[in-house]
């Protein structure tokens, strides 16, 4: 079954060729993870890379994608704060996935 029509158009806000990325290391639940951060010309950020020290697994491949939906979501106009504070959170409210933690850490050096 396919998607009705539609004739809004779909708006996503492009990158330039060169932009503003940042690297960041961290441990999460035990597992090392390097995080990419890109950002807009305005210095929000755009897109988020993640990659694990254990390339190659279905916990990998999950990061990775959900990485992919984050930065999607931002060029088309969603708030990282939203789309922080929709992820999985654990009882005393740290977050459960490494990009929940990503954006934790982001938000902690904007309030900070």
């Amino acid at each position: 079954m396919s998607a009705p029509a539609t004739d809004l158009p779909v708006l996503r806000r492009r990158l330039s060729n060169r932009r503003a990325h940042d690297v960041l290391s961290l441990v999460h639940e035990g597992r090392r993870y390097t995080a990419g951060l890109g950002y807009f010309e305005d210095g929000t950020l755009a897109e988020l890379f993640i990659d694990s020290a254990k390339t190659g697994t279905d916990l990998a491949t999950a990061d990775q994608d959900a990485a992919v939906v984050v930065s999607l979501a931002l060029q088309h106009g969603c708030p990282v704060e939203t789309i922080r504070r929709a992820l999985a959170r654990n009882p005393n409210g740290t977050a459960r996935g490494v990009v929940g933690a990503v954006l934790d850490h982001l938000a902690a050096g904007a309030e900070g």
